[in-house]
């Protein structure tokens, strides 16, 4: 069995690579950001015999170097990833995706980690200068967001070249289901119409995304993680499919059976050079090294997530009359 560390494990996909790993019978380690609260974020109600929860801060060395004692792989994901508030406070992204990115390389290089995966993203990339975006796309920094993550990759993969530390940069394109943030397009959407709102607030809804729902991220991160010729590789997980922001709303409302009208709200607007248009990903190279393809379609992931959303227990957890920075 495989001791394993997930960073950002309290989160969005981190809660489900976490229940994915231990479903293949993976010990996990599974890190929750520290807080005085004992909040374990979506771990809250997870509980398993090869499941170890701690909390910390990845910015720390120390906490760092002691979480990854007797660990295998690191499947790093911690970050900050609200790209609005990366507008007004971006010193926090550059002390958390950068600095704790290096802080994870090193601590995995001190102890011998055998694989480290570092979470990347599609907002890299910018509005595509050519579709589909393989990895060689040029790196654009429209946001101090997608500018730290350029920042943290390129730090993994300095110890991948200086010291050898067998990392992959994972970058999953834009990654939809249960339990994601209200600060994204669709559970923005869906949890507006669960609240019975007629007036759903959106901000532009030209730009098109290629959408990955959450269990296909996650066995993309796991099988990486299985395949010696990903390292020092970047790696898109995508499914090679577009859609426009608004098909998508018009979707979600046709799934919902929703009578509502879409109404643009300014807060929600990115700055005008800021603005990615257009994201649809090239996943050639996850198929030739894993043989990777996305099982679930945008209908079966909109059909799980609008069911996870409908239940009262889970959208009491949502403020949907607000805008989620």
């Amino acid at each position: 069995m495989k001791h394993v560390l997930v960073t950002g494990a309290d989160g969005f996909i981190g809660s489900h690579l976490t229940e994915m790993l231990l479903e293949q019978g993976f010990f996990v380690r599974a890190l929750a950001y520290y807080n005085s609260f004992n909040d374990w974020g979506w771990l809250q109600d997870i509980r398993h015999k090869n499941l170890e929860i701690i909390s910390g801060d990845i910015r720390d060395p120390y906490f760092c170097k002691h979480s990854m004692a007797s660990i295998d792989t690191v499947f790093h994901l911690a970050a900050l990833i609200a790209i609005p508030y990366s507008y007004i406070a971006p010193d926090s992204y550059v002390a958390t995706n950068i600095s704790g990115t290096l802080t994870i390389c090193q601590a995995a290089k001190e102890q011998n980690v055998k694989r480290v995966l570092i979470t990347s993203t599609s907002e890299v990339y910018g509005t595509a200068q050519y579709v589909p975006i393989d990895e060689n796309h040029p790196k654009q920094p429209q946001s101090p967001y997608s500018a730290s993550k350029i920042g943290a990759d390129a730090i993994a993969l300095s110890f991948y070249h200086a010291f050898n530390l067998p990392v992959t940069i994972v970058r999953p394109f834009n990654t939809y289901g249960p339990r994601q943030s209200a600060r994204a397009i669709i559970p923005t959407i869906i949890s507006q119409i669960a609240s019975g709102i007629k007036e759903i607030k959106v901000g532009d809804v030209t730009p098109t995304r290629d959408f990955n729902y959450v269990l296909d991220t996650c066995r993309g991160f796991i099988e990486l993680a299985q395949c010696e010729a990903a390292i020092g590789e970047e790696v898109n997980i995508c499914t090679g499919k577009e859609i426009s922001m608004h098909d998508t709303l018009l979707r979600i409302a046709h799934i919902m059976n929703a009578d509502v009208r879409f109404i643009e709200d300014k807060a929600r607007i990115r700055p005008k050079n800021s603005e990615v248009f257009r994201l649809l990903g090239n996943n050639e190279k996850i198929k030739k090294l894993t043989g990777f393809t996305p099982k679930y379609s945008l209908e079966q992931g909109l059909h799980e997530t609008i069911q996870w959303f409908s239940l009262p227990e889970n959208l009491k957890k949502y403020k949907a009359d607000i805008y989620n920075v």
